[in-house]
């Protein structure tokens, strides 16, 4: 494949990232407009949450399968669009059936989209022999970031949820029709070839330890975009607008840790790197729990993006460094694994919110995360290889 076919293959797929960093951020930062036009309650809103994460972990699965025929590029060119339309969907209706319907189909797209994405970044750092993976990662917190930006002027302005995303779904969609085009599997001599890998060559117990890790780094991250507004205006008492700033503040650190990452990686090993993420994020949950206001809220979750930057596309990775010869499906089943820390993160925090205080249940999160650091080792122990000859990340035993 020649250099030009991979530049312009991994442009279109960092333009992808960041409309679905755009797209996931416009969602989860109106969380309480949403709860309002739908009438959902405070009892039943995790149900509403735990319901997308769910749908999306069946995607991902039938994902592996779709892709084995006719690879991730096909898929990752239909979902995206469908994607926008759905978070449209989520914007016109008022009863509950219209809210179940629209998040339903939301987290089915989204699931077929965000594995087919990650397979397509993890076939381009095989091609080109060195860590960029964070980079399109990068893209995506960059997209949050203007998301969230949107949501607040949504939130400001008192626009509708639909007034406040059509604009967005008008731009992107026509962006990503023709960026589509260019999408390209770097393991593929082929614009959009099929699935290089078959699901038998993937042991689960070798990435079982990566499972673990994608799911308590989804609990993270999923505890900042489901509750971090609620947060801000239950325990710390902030306005509605100002409770849309920890979300883009935790994407611009985000970006900040995933835009020097893959430096970070070249020059000290995946290992090291997620060690470092892990122990700051950690901190970032103390600061959240404990903040006397508004403000220290937002400087907690700051912190907490700068750790959790590195842990999810290093995890993605790390599994294509395991299974080289089937990336798509080791990615695929790695992925269900971001929808389980969504499932049980959202509800988790929720319950322990009510039964016990929201300051407390940030603390479930914090030890989760810092549980990570005993699974450091499967990512590799020494500067990490891309290309041929590529070093095996040593594995750890779970039982």
């Amino acid at each position: 494949m020649t250099d030009a076919r991979l530049r312009r293959g991994r442009g279109s797929l960092a333009v992808g990232f960041f409309v679905q960093g755009v797209t996931f951020a416009l969602l989860v930062t109106r969380i309480p407009a949403i709860q309002d036009q739908y009438g959902i309650s405070d009892g039943l809103l995790p149900a509403f949450l735990a319901a997308v994460p769910i749908l999306a972990g069946v995607a991902s699965v039938v994902t592996e399968k779709v892709v084995a025929r006719v690879g991730p590029a096909v898929v990752l060119r239909w979902a995206q669009p469908f994607l926008l339309l759905a978070l449209l969907a989520v914007g016109l209706g008022s009863g509950l059936w219209q809210a179940a319907i629209a998040l339903g189909l939301f987290g089915l797209i989204v699931g077929a989209l965000d594995a087919s994405m990650n397979m397509l970044g993890v076939s381009l750092q095989q091609a080109y022999g060195r860590s960029i993976m964070l980079g399109f990662h990068a893209s995506y917190s960059l997209g949050g970031i203007a998301g969230a930006s949107l949501a607040w002027v949504g939130a400001h302005w008192h626009l509708s949820l639909f007034t406040s995303y059509l604009p967005m779904v008008a731009v992107a969609l026509p962006v990503v029709l023709v960026g589509s085009r260019w999408y390209v599997a770097g393991g593929d001599p082929g614009a959009a070839g099929a699935g290089q890998g078959q699901g038998s060559g993937v042991v689960f117990k070798v990435l079982l330890p990566l499972c673990l890790v994608m799911t308590f780094a989804y609990i993270g991250d999923s505890t900042v975009s489901n509750w971090s507004a609620k947060y801000l205006q239950d325990v710390l008492g902030s306005s509605e607008e100002l409770a849309t700033v920890p979300y883009n503040a935790y994407m611009m650190t985000t970006l900040l840790g995933r835009a020097v990452g893959d430096f970070g990686v070249r020059r000290f090993g995946a290992a090291v790197v997620v060690r470092a993420g892990a122990v700051v994020a950690g901190l970032g949950f103390a600061a959240v729990a404990v903040a006397p206001g508004a403000w220290a809220g937002i400087a907690g979750f700051t912190v907490l993006g700068l750790g959790l930057s590195v842990l999810v596309p290093q995890t993605f990775a790390a599994a294509g460094r395991l299974f080289p010869g089937a990336s798509d499906a080791a990615v695929a089943r790695l992925n269900v694994f971001n929808y389980v820390g969504f499932l049980v993160g959202s509800p988790l925090v929720g319950a322990l919110g009510d039964a016990w205080s929201y300051r407390g249940a940030m603390l479930v999160p914090m030890v989760l995360v810092l549980v990570t650091v005993v699974y450091a080792t499967s990512f590799g122990t020494r500067k990490a290889r891309y290309g041929g000859g590529h070093e095996q990340p040593r594995t750890v035993d779970v039982g």
